[in-house]
């Protein structure tokens, strides 16, 4: 019976998140990444981040990414980045590629990466999405990361803050 209820909870998001990512709409969000398991999980980290987009195509957004990681026994690490996010099948699911600046006090690092992640719908425009992630390292293979982050977005219509006359 749980799962059967899951499953009708599952389906009602998944129509509800029909026609969502038109051509002209912003989007905004902030994360929390750090949820690592490679290599990197066996030290705490935690990170936030802010992300901003505009869907110029249906269904293709770009963005863009400022970060902050706090690191245990490490330098802060600053990240700066851009991307562009495909929307498969008007579900919610989604393909990201990305190239993220990685900025410490001793160490820069461009790293490309890919996410795929899902854009659970709350309400007609907040979204709660959940993300695996992979960034590789251009300078050390082994500085390379992946993991899980979620974060909240706001998907922003293109006349809903018109003034009306």
């Amino acid at each position: 019976m749980k799962k059967f209820i899951l499953l009708l909870a599952v389906l009602a998001t998944t129509l509800s998140a029909n026609a969502q990512f038109e051509k002209g709409k912003a989007y905004i969000g902030a994360g929390l990444t750090g949820f690592d398991i490679s290599s990197q999980a066996k030290k705490f980290h935690l990170g936030i981040s802010a992300k901003a987009g505009y869907l110029f195509m249906d269904n293709l957004m770009a963005t863009a990414q400022i970060g902050y990681e706090h690191l245990k026994d490490s330098p802060d690490v600053f990240t700066l980045g851009g991307g562009a996010r495909y929307y498969i099948i008007q579900n919610g699911l989604y393909l990201g590629a990305s190239l993220k600046y990685y900025h410490t006090d001793n160490y820069n690092d461009f790293r490309p990466g890919v996410q795929l992640g899902y854009a659970f719908f709350i309400s007609r425009t907040v979204t709660i999405e959940p993300e695996l992630y992979i960034d590789f390292s251009t300078k050390k293979f082994e500085d390379s990361a992946y993991g899980l982050g979620v974060s909240f977005g706001i998907y922003l219509f293109k006349d809903q803050y018109k003034l009306k006359k």
